[in-house]
C-alpha cells in the first residue's frame, strides 16, 4: 500500500497533506489510526502518549509550524518505538535526527531544530486539528511514505 496507489483508488475518500514533510525515522512508509496533540513549543503531552501502548498507532502532533523547538527527540522516539507507535508526524521540528534516523519508527516533520522544548504540563490530546490544508482527527487513518501523507476517515486498502 502506498500513498499514490490510494490516492488513484479512493480519491474522494482520501486528504492530502499539503506540507513540505521531510522523513527523518528509520521506517520510509506506515500507515496506522492517529491520534493527536496540539502543543505549541511544550511537548509534555508528546512524552505522555509515547509512555503509553501505541498499538501500531501513529501520533500526530501540531506543533503550530514552530521551528525555533524540537516536538520529538531521541529519547521520546525510543520509548515509542519501545511501546508499539508505528509512525508520528509533526508539524514542527524534531532533533536528535541521525539517531531516529536508525530507528525502526516512520517520523516525517517540517526540519529540525537542536533546542528543546520547555515543559509547561500544556497542550492537548486527541482533539481535531487543522493544518498542510486538511482537518485530522483522534481516530482518523493515514498513509505516509515517500512521496506523501494521506488521511481517510477509516482504513483504505
Amino acid at each position: 500500500m502506498n500513498t499514490c496507489d490510494l490516492c488513484d483508488r479512493h480519491d474522494a475518500l482520501v486528504r492530502v497533506l499539503d506540507l513540505p514533510l521531510r522523513d527523518f525515522g528509520g521506517r520510509r512508509g506506515f500507515a496506522g489510526v492517529v491520534s493527536t496533540i496540539k502543543a505549541y513549543e511544550d511537548n509534555s503531552r508528546v512524552r505522555e502518549a509515547v509512555a503509553e501502548p501505541g498499538a501500531g498507532r501513529v501520533l500526530v502532533i501540531d506543533g503550530g509550524g514552530s521551528s525555533r523547538r524540537a516536538m520529538l527527540g531521541d529519547l521520546l522516539a525510543a520509548q515509542a518505538v519501545e511501546n508499539g507507535w508505528i509512525g508520528v508526524i509533526v508539524f514542527g521540528a524534531i532533533r536528535d535526527s541521525a539517531a531516529i534516523g536508525a530507528m525502526d519508527l516512520g517520523v516525517k516533520a517540517l526540519g529540525t531544530c537542536p533546542r528543546k522544548t520547555d515543559k509547561r504540563g500544556q497542550g492537548q490530546r486527541d482533539v481535531a486539528l487543522a493544518f498542510g490544508g486538511v482537518n485530522i482527527r483522534a481516530g482518523d487513518w493515514v498513509c505516509a511514505d515517500e512521496d506523501g501523507v494521506v488521511f481517510a476517515d477509516e482504513a483504505l486498502a
